[in-house]
């Protein structure tokens, strides 16, 4: 994963949200061997929305060799396989004392389904310790003509309404040393010419965090953001054109796109509580080098 050289991926397009991991060249990484867990999270319970590929998988991978139990969502029909391949996957990374990983079907842009999920995870858990917002989808547009109403909500539904809906049940759950960690993008600070509704949906996600931080601060519960930039994730696939996909990341200073692995450590960091008990209200931004205003 060296900075500086000049990278290309194969021309790839997958037609319909959200993307599917298994089937894309090169498969994205979710986990490295130069990654020395700690027991940072040793007996906590995570949630995670879209936790089957992508970033979602690399943080559920990470959170269980840091001792967390997990439990993830994923689009039911669609993410069947890479749910199946993560849940595989969790269960030869796990600790020995903590429970076994779940997947839980389910569109998070309506409340019911939010709160069908929390209660599933109390169910069989008993709390949640760390709420992960990472659910998302995006599509490219030339114009905002284009960009009707049915797409506009669909993608405002899946980005920060699945936000605050899952945040309003599972706070019910949580108590004080609790962390709730809100997945954005470096296109909430930068923008992006193409992804109207979306960069729209992570400049929400960020006002949301800081707003819900000072929120919860008396309750002693820490909100936090990651704002990804480049990433090898099943969106890039199912968003752009071959072309584009081909060239992906060579834009940025490293001169490559990055890997889930390498974004999975910010939310271990923020998750745990002897190394960001002090870090509330903030965005981490690995992006490879690009200088935004935070």
């Amino acid at each position: 994963m060296a900075s500086g050289e000049q990278q290309q991926f194969p021309p790839q397009r997958q037609e319909k949200q959200p993307g599917k991991e298994h089937v894309m060249e090169p498969t994205p990484q979710f986990s490295s061997q130069d990654y020395k867990p700690s027991n940072k999270l040793h007996g906590k319970i995570a949630l995670i929305t879209g936790g089957d590929s992508g970033i979602g998988r690399a943080v559920a991978h990470a959170f269980v060799l840091e001792g967390a139990t997990v439990a993830f969502t994923y689009v039911k029909g669609v993410e069947d396989k890479d749910a199946s391949d993560t849940i595989g996957m969790l269960m030869q990374a796990k600790v020995s004392d903590a429970k076994d990983p779940i997947s839980i079907p389910a569109d998070l842009g309506y409340d019911e389904n939010c709160k069908r999920v929390v209660e599933e995870v109390v169910n069989k858990f008993g709390r949640i310790d760390i709420l992960v917002n990472n659910a998302a989808e995006q599509y490219e547009a030339v114009s905002v003509e284009e960009i009707d109403e049915e797409r506009l909500e669909r993608v405002f539904r899946t980005n920060i309404f699945s936000y605050f809906l899952m945040v309003r049940h599972a706070l019910k759950h949580m108590k004080e040393g609790s962390s709730i960690i809100n997945t954005t993008s470096i296109n909430a600070y930068r923008g992006h010419p193409k992804l109207l509704e979306y960069t729209s949906t992570k400049g929400a996600i960020v006002a949301f965090t800081r707003a819900l931080s000072l929120h919860l601060v008396e309750k002693g519960i820490r909100v936090n953001g990651v704002a990804p930039g480049t990433i090898w994730t099943p969106l890039i696939p199912a968003s752009f054109t071959e072309e584009e996909v081909k060239s992906f990341g060579t834009e940025v200073p490293m001169k490559r796109a990055g890997q889930p692995i390498e974004v999975a450590p910010c939310f271990v960091f923020l998750a745990c509580n002897h190394c960001s008990s002090y870090i509330s209200g903030q965005v981490l931004h690995p992006n490879g080098g690009a200088v935004v205003n935070a």
